[in-house]
């Protein structure tokens, strides 16, 4: 592909930055930016009143048709946008999973008058949406899922728990993915529905995470009544829906923030090495460290240029979308382990106002291994790249031709 802007392209991206010089601040050090500053309450304010300027502004919903508030623009625009928001302490984190991938669900899936009911809503950042997938007994098998959806006329009434759902804290709605029929495969026997985050019977509990974080929750339906003009897709068909968002949401999580081999380069080279001589940037071992790490960073960067050169070309990104989050999760794994240990007993701290450069590696190794998990675990990703990327045979699957119910669970 050509790695320039067009001139259509060099014109939005100067719009761009235009609108995010005016409505943001430049991205500073970690301990200034907006997240850090504002508690969850301020922080989803400041978020909303951005996204309410973001559509106003038309760059919201960049590539959703018109008559659904977008601009119909081809997906590189989003691309180019999204590159410059990068630059800015953009408080734009709470719609990401509402608008790259469930609103995208309900606009494939849904009626008008359930589109109409929504769709505005989210984009202009009045309502905020969660993605209910994740169980205990399931994790990245998102169709062994075990919650429960019952018809009683013209409802439906869920019962079971959900985990891991990012912001669900501060979210009005979700999609929901439950089963409807165990007497089949359980590709088979899911639905999918919207859900009211504040119906009767739907208890959010913060997971309080390692890093000191509280992005995500457990989910509890209790007899949740839904009704059934709130389903998306057919009964029975809810993998197929699934699919579209998960779709997403491994592309959307492929991208991931943290310190790369730039800023363990730099904090080697102003650390002893290994033996009391020289520096640790001149050790040899390092050395050969950081000539991977350049590898896989530069070999990712290739990687993503394939998918802008999809985008460019109107296509949909497909399964090879899971290679970035495969690479990026054991990548930022690798890389803040070693600085930790590298710095020693100063590789405990986690303050930063106190060692921003040693924080930020302590905050991405805690990090890294919920990357492994999000959307999807290295095991599952992996498979995914070797039968519909590479064309290897499929893995063996003892629960094939099996209905749901007669699996084995342990139980």
């Amino acid at each position: 592909m050509d790695f320039n802007d067009t001139a259509e392209e060099a014109k939005f991206r100067a719009e761009a930055r235009a609108f995010l010089a005016a409505n943001c601040a430049p991205k500073g050090s970690d301990k200034e930016r907006l997240s850090r500053r504002l508690s969850t309450d301020e922080y989803v304010k400041a978020a909303k009143a951005y996204q309410k300027k973001k559509a106003e502004a038309g760059f919201a919903g960049i590539t959703w048709a018109k008559e659904q508030g977008g601009r119909g623009l081809p997906p590189i625009y989003a691309v180019i946008f999204n590159q410059e928001e990068a630059k800015f302490d953009a408080p734009s984190q709470p719609f990401a999973i509402g608008l790259g991938m469930c609103v995208p669900t309900v606009i494939a899936f849904s009626d008008d008058a359930t589109k109409d009911r929504y769709v505005a809503k989210a984009l202009r950042g009045e309502e905020i949406w969660c993605q209910l997938f994740s169980e205990p007994g399931a994790g990245s098998d998102v169709a062994a899922s075990k919650t429960k959806a019952v018809r009683d006329g013209d409802d439906w009434v869920i019962n079971g728990q959900k985990v891991w759902t990012t912001g669900a804290h501060f979210c009005d709605f979700g999609i929901v993915l439950v089963r409807t029929n165990p007497d089949v495969e359980k590709h088979k026997g899911l639905t999918m529905f919207i859900v009211d985050m504040k119906a009767p019977g739907v208890e959010v509990r913060p997971i309080h995470q390692a890093s000191g974080g509280r992005e995500f929750n457990e989910v509890y339906f209790t007899d949740v009544r839904v009704p059934d003009k709130n389903r998306l897709g057919e009964p029975g068909m809810g993998w197929n829906v699934a699919l579209v968002t998960l779709m997403n949401e491994r592309l959307a999580v492929g991208g991931s923030t943290g310190p790369d081999y730039a800023e363990i380069f730099e904090l080697a080279r102003n650390m002893p090495g290994p033996t009391g001589q020289g520096t640790l940037a001149q050790d040899e071992a390092f050395r050969q460290k950081l000539a991977d790490w350049i590898v896989k960073a530069e070999g990712y960067k290739l990687s993503k240029f394939r998918t802008m050169t999809a985008l460019s070309r109107g296509q949909t990104p497909g399964p090879e979308s899971s290679i970035g989050k495969v690479i990026n999760a054991n990548h930022l794994m690798d890389i803040c382990n070693t600085a930790i240990e590298s710095m020693d007993h100063y590789g405990i701290i986690n303050d930063g106002e106190l060692a921003p450069m040693e924080a930020a590696f302590h905050q991405g190794y805690m990090w890294a291994p919920g990357l492994r998990i999000a959307g999807g675990t290295d095991e599952i990703l992996k498979n995914i790249i070797a039968e519909r990327v590479l064309g290897l045979p499929q893995d063996v699957r003892v629960d094939k031709g099996v209905a749901f119910k007669d699996l084995p669970s342990g139980r």
